[in-house]
């Protein structure tokens, strides 16, 4: 009987923004096995696929028939599934006096789908405290080299990063970068500074860590 586990499988690694070898790397395959899967031109042994049911939190019988997502999910009408992304973080942006950039490709977050973010940063300071947005929180960015005044955009200044409000007045030629916490002054960057400066993006949504 041929079943949907090549395109169920796909389908499932897409979402979690997964390539073959980072789902082989989890499972303990070759990127070459997960693409033979894929093509439908073999199959894992049932001990592979209840892997694959765990990580992906689906049912077993999802990955092979695709005619139900979760196990026992008909008999609970509030249950249903979460879909996360992995978006990787950059490195840690000043919450404070700007500091040096640190990009960190190797490391990720998983969220939820409804998060529209390109990658992340991990918060150092308290300025942006009266955001909600404290030390160690990780801030979710879209990259965007437009944005609104007032919003909460992530911003180089040469080749160091900081989080404030946003506003630019184009009479004036001047960039203001303003903290959420009146112990901080804002950045005032006028003329040919605005040259030194970069926005990343803007700040979508941000995670608390809970003790």
């Amino acid at each position: 009987m041929k079943t949907q586990f090549g395109s169920n499988i796909k389908k499932l690694r897409e979402q979690h923004n997964l390539n073959q070898e980072e789902l082989g790397n989890i499972v303990g395959v070759s990127d070459k096995t997960v693409s033979s899967w894929e093509i439908n031109r073999t199959e894992p042994k049932m001990g592979i696929v209840q892997k694959l049911a765990d990580y992906f939190n689906v049912s077993t019988d999802y990955l092979i028939k695709g005619d139900k997502l979760f196990d026992n999910t008909n008999d609970f009408d509030n249950l249903y599934k979460i879909d996360k992304i992995k978006l990787p973080m950059l490195g840690t942006i000043a919450c404070g006096e700007p500091i040096f950039t640190d990009e960190d490709r190797e490391s990720y977050v998983m969220v939820g789908t409804e998060i529209r973010a390109d990658f992340c940063l991990k918060c150092q300071g308290d300025s942006m405290i009266n955001a909600r947005i404290h030390d160690g929180d990780i801030v979710f960015i879209r990259k965007q080299d437009i944005v609104d005044n007032g919003e909460i955009v992530a911003v180089i200044i040469d080749d160091e990063a900081t989080l404030k409000r946003f506003y630019y007045y184009k009479e004036q030629n001047m960039v203001i970068l303003r903290p959420e916490n009146s112990k901080y002054k804002d950045i005032i960057l006028t003329g040919e500074q605005l040259e030194r400066v970069k926005v990343l993006g803007k700040a979508v949504a941000f995670q608390s860590d809970v003790e």
